[in-house]
């Protein structure tokens, strides 16, 4: 099976689920898990009788969108290979996308193929509160979001052995991060990797402070050891991931890329990674100083509307981590977790040059709405709208030439998430 060549949207993979249930009534069946903040819906879809549960979550972050595609994927691979199913005893579960009112902010670009400069233009990437894998650790139990609420209520109702959440990345390669060790993963993963030409991450910021169970496979520290950055205030104690293992199940978090870049797989020693931190913390400062004073011109040509947005929140808090994660970046020439390899340094810089283009896209998604498009270009909102314009164009272009990306076809994006996730579960059966 292969995936789409574009990212279905939020109501296209629902439909799809429909008719995969009208088509095999004895097999699927699809009920609501609860609903959003703006009340849409949250689609559960299951398929097979079996008394093992697994449950796929897509859409955890609104901006990674090919997890739509990879649950549909699996779900009729399920159907088609029924009677494997049925004879390892398995459920799958499929919540059909986890954030759907920030997935449907990020369709208003192309579905497919883009230039990223026009991929940034379209993005909407929640502040961390606001993502419900990771509201848990702003929250107290009780008070969590409705999304939140959802999948935690469907993971304790169907207590799986195994929950695999569908997340992306915009530039870099592919990874899986564990909440727990599953021995022989890497192997077939990497495998799958390179039949689709989509380079291993061996170097991740995400998974900095993880343990390497083999190539681009990665596993949670112990309690009470750093997971992440000092300055990021979410954690993996606090987030949806560790709710299976209540039951003696275990979360997989598997990452592809939109564009592929192999500085990600290079695991030479860096020459002098403490220069070269210390020379990622400098523009991320200055950058920081940039979004900053964008931020505050913007303030002033914003109405009382639009002060309250998402999108203003999600710029908010990129404009308020610059400084944390400079000081985060410093931090590793003296006490880094991991001798810092070619790719751990690549991995470092996209995330540094991430999010500026971020900052940038969204603030200029509101200066846009705010007008419909429309304004003097020699006003105020003209002048800041340019140089946001030039500063995507300028950011995106860098990126692009620094890292030596291409575009990953959905289509493969696709099959190396499903044929991941299909791994892990043959791993624990």
């Amino acid at each position: 099976m292969r995936g789409p060549d574009a990212y279905p949207t939020v109501s296209g993979v629902a439909a799809a689920a429909r008719v995969l249930t009208r088509r095999h009534p004895d097999l699927c069946r699809m009920r609501l898990a609860g609903e959003s903040r703006a009340g849409r819906p949250l689609w559960l879809l299951s398929v097979g009788h079996g008394s093992r549960n697994v449950l796929v979550v897509a859409g955890p972050h609104p901006d990674e969108q090919a997890g739509g595609a990879t649950a549909l994927w699996l779900a009729e691979h399920a159907v088609a290979d029924r009677q494997r199913q049925a004879d390892a005893d398995l459920t799958w579960h499929f919540l059909l996308c986890l954030d759907p009112d920030g997935t449907v902010l990020n369709e208003t670009g192309p579905a497919g193929p883009r230039p990223p400069a026009v991929h940034y233009r379209h993005t909407y990437r929640p502040a961390a509160a606001e993502q419900p894998e990771w509201a848990g650790s702003f929250r107290v139990p009780g008070d969590e979001l409705p999304e939140t609420h959802a999948l935690l209520a469907v993971i304790d109702e169907l207590r799986p052995f195994l929950q695999c959440t569908l997340h992306g990345t915009d530039v870099g390669g592919s990874w899986v991060q564990l909440t727990a060790d599953v021995p022989g993963l890497a192997e077939p993963f990497g495998k799958y990797a390179a039949e689709l030409d989509i380079p291993l991450q061996t170097g991740t910021y995400d998974a900095l402070y993880w343990t390497g169970s083999g190539p681009g496979v990665f596993v949670q520290p112990a309690a009470g050891k750093p997971e992440r950055f000092a300055s990021e205030p979410e954690n993996a104690a606090g987030s949806t991931w560790g709710r299976p293992h209540r039951y003696g199940g275990l979360t997989a978090l598997v990452e592809v890329p939109m564009w592929a870049t192999r500085r990600v797989c290079d695991q030479d020693p860096h020459p002098d990674p403490a220069q070269a931190v210390t020379a990622l913390a400098a523009r991320l400062r200055k950058d920081g100083a940039a979004a900053s004073s964008a931020l505050d011109r913007a303030w002033r040509l914003l109405s009382p509307a639009a002060t309250g947005s998402a999108l203003l929140r999600g710029v908010e808090q990129a404009a308020g981590a610059f400084a944390g994660l400079a000081d985060d970046y410093e931090n590793l020439a003296d006490d880094s977790p991991v001798q810092l390899t070619m790719a751990h340094i690549a991995a470092l810089d996209i995330a540094a040059r991430r999010i500026p283009l971020r900052a940038s896209g969204m603030l200029l998604r509101l200066l846009d709405e705010e007008r419909n498009g429309e304004g003097d270009p020699s006003g105020d909102h003209g002048r800041l709208r340019g140089r946001l314009e030039r500063r995507i164009d300028a950011g995106a272009r860098d990126l692009l030439a620094t890292t030596d990306a291409h575009w990953v076809p959905v289509g493969d994006q696709v099959e190396l998430q499903a044929r991941t996730v299909l791994a892990t579960v043959d791993r624990l059966t």
